[in-house]
């Protein structure tokens, strides 16, 4: 399943591209099942303690396969998770008999400016309106766990997305993740299930589920630096440059940069999906982050420096992977994220270990 999805990684690479034959095998695989608990027929993929590793994996697999792909994994991933933690138990059903089926689910949480999401109560019955942008998997994603804002805190649901009519994707004008299909889903008049409601106010940043599970997609960062790492010793291979002095210094310093990233985001993991796992674990999570990109930069300048403008030859797959690598590192609030990692390690004797 990986080889092909990594095969079809060139021919996706576009605006619109179509990731649905992907999406068919990741559910033949098993893997979109997967992810469900461990009584709804899953393996516990990021929502257990028992399924820790084989989410990591399967996250880092599919980032050295197709970041595109690996970024709808792992919000599939994420949905289920959510759903698990504060779903209704008939949800948690509806939701485990559709993924069985092959249904691909979402988590969108960036508001339309113009026109931010919300919620009302009308005789009819639970009505959303408003729209979400950067919804990755327009198309693709038959429900997505949407965030609404509101004044007294954020609340969570499950929302049917799967309305052709209701997907924009004209905004979605970036150099890398184009096979992402991400864009514009207008909600408006869209009704809810009575138990699409996902648990109380200020559920989705209760911590260590929330920053704490962006472990999830630097997982994904990882796979893609060592796919773009793999790809980069090749080139110097068929060129004949891997014996040049400058060239092994490149990658000793590369295949320590993947491994720090590697050893950083499966500490997180580990301590973070623990079933009896603290709020400040979270911590770890946005150190882990941080490491996560710093790293995957230092490998995409290793790379553009070793190969100069061959590293920026379109149709390659190292030019594919370093923009998808390079976008998919702006993951929201870089900077937010590094600020509240610093300041619990100011408040705790500036040891991760102490988290």
């Amino acid at each position: 399943m990986l080889a092909a999805i990594a095969a079809r990684a060139a021919a996706s690479d576009r605006m619109g591209g179509d990731l649905s034959h992907d999406v068919a095998a990741l559910h033949d695989a098993g893997w979109l099942a997967s992810c469900l608990p461990l009584e709804h027929g899953g393996q516990g993929w990021g929502c257990a303690p028992e399924g820790m590793a084989g989410a990591f994996e399967a996250l880092r697999d599919l980032g050295r396969a197709n970041l595109s792909v690996a970024r709808l994994f792992e919000g599939h991933m994420n949905a289920v998770k959510l759903v698990a933690l504060y779903g209704r138990e008939d949800t948690q059903q509806r939701l485990a008999h559709s993924v069985h089926a092959g249904e691909l689910l979402g988590v969108w949480g960036a508001d339309d400016p113009a026109s931010p999401l919300t919620l009302s109560n009308q005789p009819a019955g639970i009505v959303l309106g408003g729209a979400k942008r950067f919804a990755s998997g327009l198309g693709l994603v038959r429900h997505a766990v949407v965030a609404i804002n509101g004044e007294q805190g954020v609340l969570l649901a499950l929302a049917p997305a799967n309305d052709p009519s209701r997907c924009d994707p004209s905004g979605w004008n970036v150099s890398g993740m184009r096979a992402t299909r991400s864009g514009r889903y207008d909600f408006t008049g869209s009704e809810l299930a009575d138990d699409a409601v996902l648990g109380e106010l200020g559920d989705y940043s209760r911590e260590p589920h929330f920053e704490g599970g962006i472990w999830r997609y630097c997982a994904a960062h990882c796979g893609g630096a060592e796919a773009l790492f793999a790809h980069f010793r090749e080139a110097l291979q068929e060129r004949g440059r891997i014996e040049d002095p400058h060239q092994f210094d490149r990658i000793a310093t590369g295949a320590i940069a993947l491994e720090t990233m590697r050893l950083w985001l499966w500490r997180a993991a580990r301590a973070v999906e623990t079933r009896d796992a603290k709020p400040n674990t979270a911590t770890l999570s946005l150190l882990a982050r941080q490491v996560t990109e710093d790293n995957c930069r230092t490998v995409l300048a290793l790379v553009e420096r070793g190969l100069g403008m061959a590293a920026h030859e379109e149709g390659t797959a190292i030019e594919r992977i370093r923009r998808d690598l390079g976008l998919f590192l702006c993951q929201t609030q870089p900077d937010a994220k590094r600020q509240r990692a610093a300041r619990a390690l100011a408040g705790r004797g500036l040891r991760a270990e102490d988290l």
